[in-house]
């Protein structure tokens, strides 16, 4: 996966255009000008709820779980990808005087970063794990559903 910036594009008959003013904006800093060729990688946008269950799925872990508690969804995400090892990569490292050993990098699970199937199966890996590790008379279906009904309890 790429982990350079992503810019928004919206696809018209035979051509691609800037979906939104944040994207001409980031175009223009980059220094594009019409006309120019460029090189790109497309991705399909993720559904923004998907988006908003992984961050009610941090703060569902964040109130109920006390290995978690006081840490902002957010941590809660990175924590569980390091401790899952889900949706990160890894490093090989070689300490004198302790030998090699794996550090593990977390992914950014930005729209801009991570395309919707990866999102999907590392969101999946999270549940599957915290079910596992930390509320072992749930699934991890049951995980996703409480952080669905957490979303909805917080809108009301």
């Amino acid at each position: 996966m790429s982990r350079r910036e992503r810019v928004a594009l919206r696809i018209g008959k035979g051509q691609l255009t800037p979906a939104d003013d944040l994207s001409i904006e980031r175009l223009r800093q980059r220094g594009y000008a019409v006309g120019e060729v460029v090189m790109a990688e497309l991705v399909k946008c993720r559904n923004p709820a998907f988006n908003r269950l992984s961050h009610a799925l941090g703060g569902l872990i964040a109130e109920n779980i006390g290995a978690f508690s006081g840490m902002d969804s957010h941590a809660v995400l990175k924590r569980l990808q390091i401790e899952a090892n889900v949706g990160c990569d890894e490093v090989a490292l070689n300490f004198p005087g302790v030998g090699p050993c794996t550090y593990r990098v977390p992914r950014s699970l930005s729209f801009g970063s991570m395309g919707e199937e990866q999102f999907q199966a590392t969101i999946a890996g999270l549940c599957a794990h915290v079910a596992k590790q930390y509320w072992p008379t749930l699934s991890a279906e049951q995980i996703a559903e409480m952080a669905e009904l957490w979303i909805e309890g917080r809108a009301a």
